[in-house]
């Protein structure tokens, strides 16, 4: 991981870097709805609306896109951000939002709910989702609660074991829960595991809005001490960061973020690995820039990952996971060599 000393951020810098990556993700939300297997008639669907009776072109755009847009968005900017956290507080450039197990965690619950057909809806959110998120929110916990000293603090190295440990246990029950179900369920659980946007709606979205938001409203506010502790974790003691406390915050803001957008979304692999390196190589490693610049790039990043997916081999769709994972697969290897020739690893 590249070492950071902070220093005073100028505004042009900062507007500069944050603006092309805004731009990028206006042109991309704007553009996206209009791409698809069913070609649409945006004057049509503008004028006529939701209201107007067999406006094809307005359903397509208001009900089966747009929604689904926004929910790429708002996932593919969480799990950036986490990404890009991870990395500084890990200081490992291989580090990505699954490394503590949540993912995982989320998809062990969410097998779960399927093996015991739970369909039903609470408070508009599917049992699905519940269960998902429930089981990410449990990972967090109990991989917190094995590394953690009598001084309240998280060894990072740690930590990182006790993730990939949690990883490869919940791995193993996904595959023995998936194994005993019926073929039914078995399609439901290999369609949920590769990750997906296609089944959404707006309350989906603004559920899991105020979570996000906020989530990554505290790591941008964490961001000049989440700088420091990248920089070295005695440079930043020194500098009268509370380095424990800061970790902690930052761990568990970005693990739930993680486990919001996983529990509706499915664990989609490598936007949280790919999106930060290369905002890294642009701006800069200063997470002042990183966090907001990885946020919009993010977002960005999965819709159009999701416009593919929807439109390759149409009218069939490849999910979304399988297309961040064929991309994400050489940009790890060649992260690993990137690494080696360095001499990290």
């Amino acid at each position: 991981m590249n070492e950071l000393q902070p220093s005073t951020m100028s505004s042009r810098k900062f507007a500069l870097g944050i603006g092309l990556f805004f731009l990028l993700f206006l042109a991309t939300l704007v553009l996206a709805p209009l791409i698809g297997p069913t070609s649409i008639d945006i004057g049509k669907a503008l004028s006529g609306g939701l209201d107007a009776a067999d406006n094809v072109d307005a359903d397509i755009l208001f009900l089966a896109r747009i929604p689904r847009i926004l929910l790429g968005a708002i996932t593919g900017a969480a799990l950036s951000v986490t990404g890009a956290v991870f990395q500084a507080l890990l200081r490992n450039d291989l580090a990505a939002p699954f490394t503590l197990g949540v993912s995982s965690g989320a998809s062990l619950g969410a097998v779960i709910a399927i093996s015991l057909n739970l369909n039903f809806v609470i408070l508009g959110i599917s049992t699905l989702s519940i269960a998902a998120f429930a089981g990410a929110l449990g990972t967090m916990f109990l991989v917190f609660g094995l590394v953690k000293t009598r001084h309240g603090d998280f060894p990072t190295s740690i930590l990182l074991l006790a993730g990939v440990t949690a990883n490869f246990f919940f791995a193993s029950m996904v595959m023995f829960i998936h194994y005993l179900s019926d073929f039914t369920q078995s399609f439901q659980i290999v369609r949920w595991l590769m990750g997906g946007l296609d089944i959404t709606d707006y309350q989906t979205v603004w559920s899991i809005c105020p979570f996000v938001i906020l989530g990554i409203g505290g790591l941008i506010y964490l961001s000049r001490d989440l700088n420091l502790i990248s920089a070295g974790v005695q440079s930043a003691m020194s500098r009268g960061v509370d380095v424990v406390r800061t970790q902690k915050i930052g761990f568990i803001l970005a693990s739930l973020i993680t486990g919001t957008v996983v529990a509706i979304s499915g664990p989609i692999g490598f936007v949280g690995l790919i999106v930060p390196h290369i905002v890294r190589l642009l701006v800069g490693p200063d997470l002042r820039l990183l966090i907001p610049g990885s946020m919009f790039f993010g977002a960005s990043f999965l819709i159009l990952c999701d416009t593919v997916g929807r439109t390759l081999i149409a009218p069939a769709e490849i999910p979304v996971g399988v297309i961040t994972a064929m991309l994400g697969g050489p940009f790890f290897v060649w992260l690993l060599k990137r690494q080696h020739k360095r001499g990290n690893i």
